[in-house]
């Protein structure tokens, strides 16, 4: 199969079928041979009785529905899971996305030899309280990623069917998943400028939260791209820091009482200089980073995915 597209939606009835025939009339102008799996993310409108019907119509449908809304990074880990087509193609269900940019993003994939390909909204149709936030939500992105997209968060994604095969998308990942790719040792990431629609119908999902979710969770994958492996690396080496730190300044406290005594010069009490406090919560501190490192490495040791790689090809 050359093409699986995958759609989360949630409460997006009416777009459903203008959504279908517009991409089934593009994939049969190209002749491609394909699936369209929908993930009904707990929608409480009529979204399943719709999608109920294209498949009883449509070969080419298929759908999976969750009982409540979980997100839509888990919409896309149980399709990917399903996915049989050698390119994989992501798309939001609200008519913002254009199918006629699947073939393009196909023959990317296919002949440039890209692991993924991301859509850039250049052009958008949405108000300036959404478009400010993502701008610097995407500046953040790139300097902490050191991937060179503009638009990470952009629905209309293309994929080699090894890259889906191979990452894990939970909580709200989804923002992340060229991040999580090139952790993943995918680091051909591609940006195709792609067109953007005005909503047709229905209300956006759009939240302030997930710009505050967003940045919690880039600081995860950093973390763990660097050191999710080697917690004592970080946590060991701050800890061992602040702590020697602190000893240091113990030493210097307790050094000049002591010089004090032996000159026989009247000094305050060591426990009546800020110093020692400074000091003694620096080596708590440092202790207790240096047990957390510790702690890491026990449970890494233990994980059961400690040895597992990604393996691109092998000769035996």
């Amino acid at each position: 199969m050359d093409i699986s597209i995958v759609i989360p939606l949630l409460n997006e009835a009416e777009s459903l079928p203008e959504m279908h025939e517009w991409i089934k009339r593009v994939m049969d102008k190209e002749g491609f041979s394909y699936e369209i799996l929908f993930v009904d993310d707990g929608s409480v409108d009529c979204s399943w009785a719709v999608i109920k019907r294209l498949k009883e119509k449509y070969r080419e449908v298929k759908a999976i529905r969750f009982r409540k809304n979980y997100g839509k990074s888990p919409a896309l880990h149980c399709a990917f899971q399903r996915t049989q087509g050698n390119v994989v193609i992501t798309m939001d269900a609200d008519l913002q996305d254009s199918p006629e940019e699947i073939p393009e993003l196909y023959r990317m994939i296919t002949e440039e030899k890209y692991d993924m390909v991301s859509g850039w909204k250049k052009k958008r149709y949405d108000p300036i309280s959404k478009t400010l936030p993502t701008k610097l939500f995407n500046a953040i992105a790139r300097k902490f990623s050191g991937i060179r997209l503009h638009d990470f968060n952009c629905g209309l994604k293309a994929y080699n069917r090894e890259v889906v095969k191979n990452i894990e998308i939970y909580n709200d990942m989804h923002r992340w998943i060229p991040f999580l790719s090139k952790n993943a040792g995918f680091t051909k990431i591609g940006e195709k400028e792609v067109h953007h629609q005005a909503r047709k119908y229905g209300q956006t999902k759009f939240g302030l939260d997930r710009f505050t979710n967003g940045y919690l969770d880039l600081f995860t994958l950093w973390f763990l791209s660097k050191f999710g492996k080697k917690p004592m690396h970080f946590f060991g080496l701050i800890g061992s820091l602040i702590f020697i730190v602190g000893l240091v300044a113990i030493l210097g406290v307790i050094g000049i009482k002591a010089y004090a005594l032996y000159k026989g010069i009247l000094a305050p009490l060591i426990t009546n200089t800020p110093y020692f406090y400074i000091a003694l919560t620096c080596m708590i501190i440092g202790t207790q980073l240096f047990l957390a490192g510790f702690i890491g490495e026990l449970i890494t040791r233990n994980a059961a995915d400690r040895n597992q790689y990604n393996i691109a090809e092998e000769l035996i």
